[in-house]
């Protein structure tokens, strides 16, 4: 008898969310893999899977060129309606590292923390002891880091994952406005 034949299924990665974040960033067109994969803290070949992942899975497409470029409103709707459910908030114990959720911009300016230690990605230069609340990709401290903007955004969609019935509400209506590309204020 044959060996069975793996899942041919393609499956999102937290890392895809990641870098269809990134892109959501940019109106004109899209950075090269290599210059993604500098910024993110990835390989050039693991951002090219994750764009062919997105692709497959149309919260991305590709210009005659081969670029690519996110479709916002399936982003907007996935981030809403599925990531929360594909890549759910993991937390751990007490570290050193950066805030994210409520205590990280813009939701920080909206909503203050209480006595409990605030949600923090696990960071050896952070600024802040809380409590662990593992990131999506493990290069996600260092790439928030080198662009505010990404952070933003990557901090909003722990707070949907992984905030109160509150935290979330604000957060997906932040995040809504900055992957469509439309104004609002969290203060």
């Amino acid at each position: 008898m044959p060996a069975p034949k793996s899942n041919p299924q393609l499956t999102l990665r937290p890392q895809d969310l990641v870098v269809l974040l990134r892109l959501s960033l940019d109106a004109g067109p899209a950075p090269s893999y290599a210059a993604l994969a500098a910024e993110l803290g990835m390989t050039a070949s693991e951002v090219h899977a994750a764009v062919e992942r997105a692709v497959a899975a149309r919260l991305a497409s590709k210009d005659a060129a081969g670029r690519p470029a996110v479709v916002r409103e399936a982003l907007r709707r996935f981030v809403q309606f599925g990531a929360p459910y594909c890549f759910p908030a993991t937390r751990g114990s007490l570290t050193r590292g950066l805030p994210t959720g409520y205590a990280a911009a813009p939701l920080n300016r909206t909503i203050l923390p209480g006595t409990d230690p605030v949600p923090a990605w696990p960071y050896k230069h952070g600024t802040v002891r809380g409590a662990t609340l593992h990131p999506l990709y493990p290069s996600v401290p260092a790439a928030a880091q080198r662009n505010p903007a990404l952070y933003e955004l990557l901090a909003l969609f722990d707070a949907v994952r992984g905030g109160s019935v509150r935290e979330r509400a604000l957060a997906l209506e932040l995040l809504d406005a900055r992957i469509t590309g439309t104004a609002v204020d969290a203060g």
